[in-house]
């Protein structure tokens, strides 16, 4: 039996319930999210870490580790939400590959759930020995860090793993001797330290939005502004040079340099690394990295894509049974609560940091109005998600 073939027959045989390429693009679209909280987590942390040496011989590195630590304790929590959408469509659409990784690496896989556990915890631990001014805050933050890569490093080795199903076999039984230890680890690491650098200009551009953001506030003085600034403008440079080295690596063992995709991300990488040097809003530059980071998952799912059809195994040759009732109710949760839930957030942040002083959220109608609206919708999924299932479960026992 042939690869192609054993990859279909491990399919679910209940189908998936709508078109493949729905779910293709929502993993794309979710991926990027999660990876941008992933490393702005990195490379809040690693600045939060150095600049913990130096705050007390600098004002304005005191007040940037404050808030460097908050936004990776934020960044942190945000990944591990925004994680869980990828790997649900990835299960939908591969879910062969998801599995037999969970077979090959089994031990991992429950290693990275605790590693994760661990690292979130000592990040707060960090948090709070930061705030006290704690001489032991470098030591936690680093381990904190450490476990927290190495999580980072078992996901990158899943997804990898998860791409070689000419070689699964040779893992699970090498030498004809089958291993059922579940150790197995195999990582590429020109794909991975591209990865782990595009935090540099991650963290590069959230630091030229966030000079941007605080610039008309009275509480912070210009001389940090500008402090802020130019250390963005430089690690984004930086990251951006080192990424598109690593990058150009990466394509040219995949043998896809000169493809759409990644000229395309090439092209964004210039963009954005002209209009760093600029004077230009960084806004506009967060837009042209959002454009980036869909490319880079484009990407991802283009290489996965291609292999596994060359195998075989065709993602639009999935059955499909569509069950119309529950994509009306993902598709409204999604973007009726999703959308409201996120610009009531999105909204009250923004009009936070504008304020002088206590913002009382009260008093603003707009926040209020997506406040309740927020809270109703919640209130009218219940009803709907519970009634549903309900008459759903008694109509099925009762025929």
């Amino acid at each position: 039996m042939d690869l192609g073939t054993t990859l279909n027959i491990l399919r679910d045989p209940a189908g998936i319930p709508f078109y493949p390429v729905v779910f293709q693009g929502l993993y794309v679209l979710t991926w990027a999210l999660h990876a941008a909280f992933v490393l702005l987590a990195l490379g809040g942390m690693t600045l939060s870490i150095v600049g913990a040496t130096k705050q007390k011989s600098s004002a304005n590195w005191k007040l940037l580790t404050g808030h460097m630590v908050q936004t990776s304790k934020l960044s942190v929590s945000l990944l591990i939400l925004l994680g869980i959408a990828p790997l649900l469509f990835t299960q939908v659409i591969y879910d062969p590959n998801w599995y037999v990784v969970n077979s090959l690496s089994g031990v991992w896989v429950f290693v990275f759930v605790y590693a994760l556990l661990a690292g979130y915890m000592l990040l707060y631990w960090f948090y709070y020995a930061n705030k006290k001014g704690s001489s032991g805050s470098v030591l936690i933050g680093v381990i904190s860090l450490l476990i927290l890569v190495f999580a980072g490093l078992l996901m990158h080795v899943f997804a990898y793993e998860s791409i070689q199903p000419d070689k699964w076999m040779e893992w699970y039984a090498p030498g004809g001797v089958i291993d059922t230890s579940g150790l197995n680890f195999h990582f590429n690491p020109v794909r991975l330290l591209f990865l782990v650098t595009l935090s540099a200009p991650t963290l590069g551009i959230f630091l030229l939005n966030y000079s941007d953001f605080v610039s008309t506030r009275d509480d912070f003085t210009p001389e940090y502004i500008s402090f802020v600034r130019d250390l963005g403008k430089k690690i984004a440079t930086f990251g951006l040079l080192a990424s598109a080295v690593l990058f150009a690596g990466w394509m040219l063992l995949e043998g896809l340099l000169l493809n759409p995709l990644s000229l395309a991300i090439v092209v964004s990488v210039v963009v954005l690394l002209l209009m760093v040097r600029s004077n230009i809003t960084s806004y506009f530059t967060t837009g042209v990295l959002v454009i980036a980071a869909l490319l880079i998952s484009a990407l991802r799912e283009y290489i996965r894509f291609d292999l596994m059809s060359g195998l075989g195994y065709n993602i639009y040759d999935y059955p499909m049974n569509i069950d119309w009732p529950s994509v009306i109710m993902f598709l409204l949760t999604f973007v009726v609560f999703g959308f409201t839930a996120i610009g009531w957030i999105l909204t009250m942040a923004w009009k936070v940091g504008k304020t002088q002083g206590v913002f009382d959220a009260s008093k603003d109608p707009i926040v209020t109005k997506l406040a309740n609206a927020t809270v109703a919708i919640v209130l009218l999924w219940c009803v709907v998600y519970f009634g549903w299932g309900m008459f759903t479960l008694f109509k099925n026992t009762i025929v």
